[in-house]
This record gives C-alpha cells, structure tokens and sequence, in this order.
C-alpha cells in the first residue's frame, strides 16, 4: 500500500529549529533604561549596518549604556550606541559611536516625533537582537521617572521578591512533612 509522504512518520529525533523561525539573539540590552523611564510604547525598528559592524555584533558586542533615538528630518537615528571596532577589520572599519539609521514605518515615525516633542517624553532603545538574520533594535517612547519614583519600583521589586521566597519556603515545608 502507497502512503503519501506527507502523512508517513518522521525519522529520528524532534523537530529541529530551522533558522527562518523568529526566534531573537540578544546582543545587548539597556537595563538601566527601565529603571530610569516608565516605558509607554515599544517599537520594533531595523538597523542599517555595515558589514564590520555586523560582524562584529555576531560576536556579541556592543552596549547601549548611553543610547538615544531622535527623529531628525522624517528619519529616526539611533545615537551613542556603541558597537566596537571589528577585530579582523582592516581600513574599512566602522567608527564605534557613528549615528545609525532606524528603519520604521512612516506612521510609526510620525507619532514617536509628536510624541517625543511632549514634555518628559523620549525614545530609548532596550535590546539590539538579531531576527530571522537581520538585526534589530527594539525602541520605546518614554516617560522620565522620578526619584521616588524609582524607589517605589525598587520597593515593589523587593516586595514581590520576598512574597515569592515566602510561598516557596511554605511549599518546600509542606512536600517535606
């Protein structure tokens, strides 16, 4: 009896991940950035790159410590991201703080400008990842957040944390008796 390929088992092991399927590898991430602003909105924008500065973001360096976007002529630009010199690079290397080109929707790139003119309200990028092979840098509008602000987001933190080790310790207690 003929069976379709389709509908005979697989052989072998389980499903293998193949490279188109949108998972994120993180290069860097701005931590401070959600301590410092409440995060109101978060877009996903494509990087224009070049080629040393590809390779060099392969190997997993780069840091966005001091990170801006501003709009700027119907364009959005990613300044003081700091993606180091390629080590094999020769001439052609890239400089390590040069603005880069956030690619973006038009749409997008209108509200983020008239959002971003409010008082209080900036865009700062969180992680530079790679999608599907291309690079990425998820952006977001943001709030400053004040000093006690971020004491009371501490607080919370600390809070959840000590309630969470709370319920584990009386779980641990009862699997024990």
């Amino acid at each position: 009896m003929y069976v379709p390929k389709e509908s005979q088992p697989k052989q072998g092991g389980g499903a293998k991940a193949s490279p188109k399927d949108g998972k994120r590898k993180i290069v860097a991430q701005n931590k401070k950035a959600r301590h410092d602003y409440a995060i109101i909105d978060v877009y996903e924008a494509g990087l224009v790159l070049t080629g040393t500065e590809v390779k060099s973001l392969r190997q997993g360096r780069a840091s966005l410590a001091d990170g801006f976007v501003q709009i700027d002529g119907n364009e959005a630009w990613l300044h003081n991201a700091h993606i180091p010199e390629y080590s094999q690079g020769s001439w052609t290397n890239h400089s390590a703080r040069r603005k880069r080109k956030l690619l973006l929707h038009r749409e997008e790139i209108d509200k983020l400008a008239s959002k971003s003119e409010e008082t209080g309200h900036t865009i700062v990028p969180l992680v530079l990842y790679f999608k599907d092979g291309r690079a990425k840098a998820e952006i977001a509008l943001a709030r400053g957040k004040k000093e006690y602000d971020k004491r009371q987001t501490l607080r919370e933190k600390q809070d959840r944390r000590e309630s969470d080790r709370a319920i584990a310790a009386v779980k641990r207690k009862q699997r024990g008796e």
